[in-house]
């Protein structure tokens, strides 16, 4: 009986491990959102991390994070790195580019709880009397976040902080 069971137990594994060889290299996740403010009053919020406190929706995540802004005071070459518990780890964002009023690119990179580095990029496209702003995280899917996503939807979990994220930011421009 035993052995049955470890039989059971290493072919479930090596199912988990094979299906997870076969998942895409790379991911991305996109939210969305019609904000009734024009990109220009949009795009501050975005480009000066100093304003993300009003919107981020991790920046509530522990009050006790540690926030350092260091390079330029916003735009390209500004930098974010933070400290914090387990919910937000540890890490460092840099504005790569910045072309006003419509589009945002971030270098993001986590070194807690674990190593990662993606770019995260916000779009906002004029449309009538507002503007669509769309929020992206895209970069390497290694195995282990490969093995790990047989069991959890990062789409899910990432959008939607997102799709909060995205919901302060429309309250905060449309004041």
């Amino acid at each position: 009986m035993v052995k049955v069971m470890g039989i059971a137990v290493v072919v479930v594994l090596a199912g988990v491990l094979i299906f997870a060889a076969t998942k895409p290299r790379t991911f991305r996740v996109q939210r969305e959102i019609f904000i009734k403010a024009p990109a220009a009053k949009i795009f501050p919020l975005i480009n000066d991390f100093h304003q993300w406190q009003a919107w981020s929706p991790y920046e509530n995540l522990d009050p006790a994070m540690k926030r350092t802004f260091s390079g330029e005071p916003l735009g390209k070459g500004a930098v974010y790195a933070w400290a914090g518990n387990h919910l937000v780890g540890q890490g460092r964002m840099e504005i790569t580019n910045s072309n006003l009023p419509s589009k945002i690119v971030v270098q993001l990179d986590f070194d807690k709880p674990m190593k990662a580095s993606n770019i995260s990029e916000f779009t906002l496209e004029s449309q009538g009397a507002g503007t669509k702003v769309t929020w992206a995280m895209y970069g390497p899917n290694r195995y282990l976040h490969r093995v790990m996503g047989v069991f959890f939807s990062m789409d899910k979990m990432v959008g939607k902080g997102f799709e909060t994220g995205l919901a302060s930011l429309k309250a905060v421009a449309e004041k």
